[in-house]
């Protein structure tokens, strides 16, 4: 499998900090609050030095304490430096770091991809973060093969491991952990349905593994997904190309962690696709089903309860329940350039299948039309906030911000 372009480094700060040369100063003020959350930045890195990447280290300056820190650097056209700055027992919303120039300990990534004949994991140690099945999953013995699909998140896991998604529920057979079909679409004359594919209309398949990556600082994959349209006549046509990447940032906190997903979509042909106002499709997560109305909640940005949610639009929207002896969910955050924006939610009411099973859906075209026309490229980003506990409002406010507007890195050079 590939390694696209990336080159990891860990400084463990096996030497002396102060005989090394200073390169530049690197301050980000949290202007928001931050509720204790860790906060993964970046910066360009070309923009500060063309030095090798083998000679560089980063120190996080307090006072006249130096620490060395983990950091992470992306190679490609650019290259661009990554880290986490951690909030929880912060003194000041300024942080102040030193790009340094010397020799330092290289050290194994401490979060990782593993392909596993089927599916990538990603892990934190030797904990599993998150799932990507790209071999075909079948429904189960004597249940229609039509429901069959690649190309989905299962399990997703919170950090004490007990799993938030769920597949092929006997009530829906086609909903598959977290994924991401359109459900009512116009193409070459043809409305094809992506999401219910017991209708044989269309499907969504795993293509191929891009990219992975694994680091100090946060692990990615990225992934090639075909939208499949089933034509009347017979045979086949592939109506967009899907790329996505999935990154997920290093648990610095024992109770979640962050997940990135972006969805970049464009024709696969000549002929335009029009994704037609519809009820729910898109980024949709069918959850535990460990959760009913009497043990699990949502709330969204806009103040709406489950009993309101649905139709709403928000920028972010927390669902979390009882899971077993413990408690748990998931923030959902939707980026503030994402297609009709803030996003349309699809919520399960209360009464669903009698008991309150819970699903949830960012769905931008519930209201609306999308044109998606050829030679461009749509894109689409979310922000999964995984975790154990409760979520307050404030908490995913915070999230969202530094998900949304992104922290200013000031840049002085020596």
């Amino acid at each position: 499998m590939t390694m696209k372009y990336w080159l990891i480094l860990l400084f463990a700060g096996m030497h002396t900090v102060g005989v090394a040369q200073k390169i530049a100063t690197l301050e980000v003020n949290l202007a928001q609050p931050a509720n204790g959350l860790s906060i993964p930045v970046t910066t360009s890195l070309d923009a500060i030095t063309f030095l090798p990447d083998s000679v560089l280290q980063l120190v996080e300056v307090q006072g006249s304490q130096r620490t060395p820190i983990a950091y992470q650097i992306e190679s490609g056209n650019a290259r661009f430096i990554h880290w986490i700055i951690e909030t929880a027992n912060a003194k000041s919303a300024k942080h102040t770091y030193e790009l340094v120039k010397g020799t330092g300990k290289k050290a194994p990534a401490s979060i990782n991809v593993k392909d596993e004949k089927g599916a990538l994991t990603i892990q934190a140690g030797t904990k599993n973060l998150l799932r990507y099945n790209y071999k075909t999953v079948y429904p189960p013995t004597g249940i229609d093969t039509a429901y069959k699909r690649s190309g989905f998140i299962h399990p997703l896991w919170t950090p004490h491991g007990q799993e938030l998604t769920r597949i092929q529920a006997p009530d829906h057979y086609h909903h598959y952990g977290i994924w991401n079909p359109w459900t009512h679409v116009l193409f070459e004359k043809d409305t094809v349905d992506f999401w219910n594919i017991r209708d044989r209309k269309g499907t969504v398949r795993f293509a191929n593994t891009v990219a992975t990556t694994s680091g100090p600082v946060f692990s990615e994959y990225e992934v090639l997904q075909k939208h499949v349209a089933f034509k009347k006549g017979g045979g086949e046509k592939v109506a967009l190309n899907e790329l996505q990447s999935v990154r997920v940032y290093q648990p610095t906190n024992q109770d979640y962690y962050i997940a990135d997903v972006t969805i970049n979509m464009n024709c696969a042909s000549t002929s335009p696709v029009l994704l037609l106002a519809y009820r729910y499709g898109g980024f949709g997560w069918r959850t535990t089903e460990k959760w009913n109305k009497d043990n699990s909640e949502v709330l969204t940005s806009e103040g709406k309860t489950r009993k309101e949610a649905d139709g709403s639009t928000a920028r972010w929207c927390i669902v979390q329940g009882q899971l077993d002896n413990d408690y748990g969910g998931l923030v959902m955050m939707s980026y503030p350039t994402n297609y009709n924006y803030p996003e349309p939610l699809r919520i399960w009411p209360e009464t669903m299948n009698g008991r309150g099973d819970m699903f949830a859906n960012f769905s931008p075209t519930k209201n609306k039309n999308w044109l998606l026309n050829p030679g461009q490229t749509y894109t689409l980003k979310y922000r999964l906030i995984v975790y154990n506990g409760h979520f307050t409002k404030e908490k995913a406010e915070s999230g969202w911000q530094y998900f949304g507007h992104a922290p200013k890195v000031t840049v002085k050079l020596k």
